[in-house]
């Protein structure tokens, strides 16, 4: 026996605010709508959750269908539910963010994505729906979290340099910091393992590369450590 409901039922999307380091720049990835509404104008990847797949599933299906990325770190933002958000009907939006090492995941336009392009954060053009809102909350939200969870090791190569990371902190946060402090910070919290190797090939002195331990930073964890910039 079908079963009718008595109320009108919002349709449920979900969008992936994308963020890679390029040098010395956060950007972020958006598409180029192939289809109305907002034919040709610049949106963060998304699209409909399907009946048979989990939001986290639609997030990871859109993402690779309109842009080539995949397997990489994807967390919940927010959920979008202004009324007029979509022009055509009722449509609530999950959000979610990710950090990637922009090289490591070459970009591929699919499905309804007409184009796929990494922009500067600060120099993005006019983006569809509510999307600019959603952005203005992702990078709040990574600059908020970058000081008390090691997300942003996300966003490097796996072997980086201190000054590496130090200029990531320093891009993400928009602030300068100071040299001493933050080296004695961040290996005070016992995270990165030093590498046997070092920089080749530059004019300066040579620096010692440094991975991150996630395993150790775990086992922190459980024993009520906190990662705290």
């Amino acid at each position: 026996m079908s079963y009718t409901y008595a109320y009108a039922r919002p349709a449920l999307t979900v969008d992936c605010i994308v963020f890679g380091l390029d040098g010395g720049t956060l950007k972020v990835l958006l598409i180029q709508r192939k289809s109305p509404p907002f034919e040709a104008q610049w949106a963060l990847p998304g699209g409909f959750v399907e009946l048979q797949e989990t939001l986290d599933e639609a997030a990871r299906r859109e993402l690779l269908e309109e842009t080539g990325v995949e397997n990489i770190f994807l967390e919940q933002l927010y959920t979008f539910g202004g009324v007029d958000r979509d022009p055509r009907e009722r449509i609530i939006s999950v959000a979610y963010y990710a950090l990637i090492n922009l090289e490591a995941h070459p970009l591929q336009a699919a499905s309804d994505a007409e184009d796929a392009r990494w922009f500067p954060v600060r120099q993005l053009p006019a983006l569809a729906f509510d999307h600019a809102e959603i952005f203005c909350v992702a990078l709040q939200r990574l600059q908020g979290k970058l000081s008390y969870e090691p997300i942003g090791f996300e966003l490097l190569p796996s072997k980086f340099t201190l000054t590496q990371l130090q200029q990531l902190y320093e891009t993400v946060l928009e602030r300068s910091l100071d040299k001493r402090n933050f080296r004695k910070k961040i290996l005070k919290l016992e995270c990165l393992t030093p590498l046997p190797e070092k920089q080749q090939n530059v004019r300066h002195r040579a620096a010692q590369f440094y991975q991150f331990d996630e395993q150790r930073y775990r086992q922190h964890r459980q024993q009520g450590f906190v990662f705290d910039l």
